[in-house]
């Protein structure tokens, strides 16, 4: 189950409008989170990562990596 969440969150985070540039802290990441996942939802955070894969995979792999690796940081137990 947490796998789960995870992914829901990494995809959410993927979509949303931060970008790592920004740097943004750990309160700001679960809030994009959040936010997205209440506004788009599970399938339509997952519709939008895969249709960001399908037009820019070369880009999409790296925002993909920051993403996993910011939420597992944010909310790290």
């Amino acid at each position: 189950m947490t796998a789960m969440i995870e992914d829901v969150r990494t995809e959410a985070l993927f979509v949303s409008y931060l970008q790592r540039s920004q740097e943004p802290t750990v309160e700001v990441i679960r809030e994009a989170v959040t936010s997205t996942v209440s506004r788009l939802g599970e399938t339509g955070c997952a519709e939008l990562v895969a249709q960001e894969f399908g037009e820019h995979p070369d880009c999409a792999i790296g925002r993909m990596r920051w993403a996993r690796s910011a939420v597992l940081l944010a909310f790290a137990a």
